[in-house]
C-alpha cells in the first residue's frame, strides 16, 4: 500500500518512469489513460486567453500531452505543444501530439522569449525544490509575460498537511496559499494561479 511503503514508492515516482504513470496505483496514477476529462478544463482554457487559430500555447508538465490533444480539439488550428520531464510520457504520448511533445525541464524551457500566448503548468511545479520552482514559473514568465496558469498543491493546516504528506508522492516544495502567493510574488510571476487541496476520506485509509 502507499502508507505502509511511502518511502520505496515515492523513490519509484520520483523517477516518472513506466511505474508512475502505468505502475501499481501506490506508486503513482495506476494507469494513464485519455479518456476526455481534459475537454471542458481545455475549453475553459481557450475562452479565458482568448486563444485562437495560429495562437501558441505550451502545456509544462504535460505527461502524455492529453490536454494539448485537447486544446487542440476544442480550438482547430490552435498551435498547442508540451513539455515534459518524462521520457516515456514522451515516448507515449497520445498518437494526435507526436512531434508536439517534448522532454525538457520546467527550469530551462528552450524557447524565446515572449513566444507563447499562454502557458500552462498545473500540478508540475511543485515537484521541484524551491529554487526549481522560482526558476520554472520565471521560465513561464519569461516565454508568456503575464499569460500564464499555474496550479499546485497546498494546505491549509495541519491536518490537510498531514494528508498531502500522508499521500503526496512527488511533491518536493509544498505549503499554504499564503507561501505560494508568496513564492509568485517573488518569482514576479504576473500570470495566473490555483491550488488544489488534497483531502482524502477517512474511510478509505481502512479498505
Amino acid at each position: 500500500a502507499r502508507l505502509d511503503n511511502k518511502d520505496e514508492n515515492r523513490a519509484i515516482a520520483m523517477k516518472f518512469g513506466k511505474e508512475y504513470f502505468d505502475g501499481a496505483r501506490e506508486q503513482g496514477y495506476g494507469g494513464y489513460y485519455y479518456d476526455g476529462r481534459w475537454v471542458p478544463i481545455a475549453e475553459d482554457i481557450v475562452r479565458h486567453f482568448c486563444l485562437k487559430p495560429g495562437d501558441r500555447v505550451l502545456d509544462v508538465g504535460c505527461g502524455k500531452g492529453f490536454l494539448v490533444k485537447d486544446l487542440m480539439k476544442c480550438c482547430p488550428g490552435l498551435e498547442a505543444f508540451g513539455l515534459d520531464v518524462s521520457e516515456y510520457a514522451v515516448m507515449n504520448c497520445e498518437p494526435e501530439v507526436i512531434g508536439r511533445i517534448h522532454q525538457g525541464h520546467a527550469a530551462r524551457l528552450p524557447f524565446p522569449d515572449s513566444s507563447f500566448q499562454a502557458i500552462l503548468s498545473i500540478n508540475t511545479v511543485h515537484n521541484l525544490d524551491r529554487a526549481g520552482c522560482m526558476q520554472a514559473v520565471a521560465e513561464m514568465e519569461r516565454v508568456a509575460p503575464g499569460r500564464g496558469y499555474v496550479q499546485v498543491d497546498a494546505y491549509r493546516d495541519p491536518a490537510e498537511e498531514q494528508i498531502f504528506l500522508d499521500w503526496a508522492l512527488t511533491a518536493r516544495t509544498h505549503g499554504t496559499p499564503r507561501f505560494w502567493e508568496e513564492l509568485l510574488r517573488e518569482a514576479q510571476y504576473s500570470g495566473d494561479y490555483y491550488w488544489t487541496i488534497l483531502e482524502v476520506d477517512p474511510e478509505w485509509t481502512h479498505r
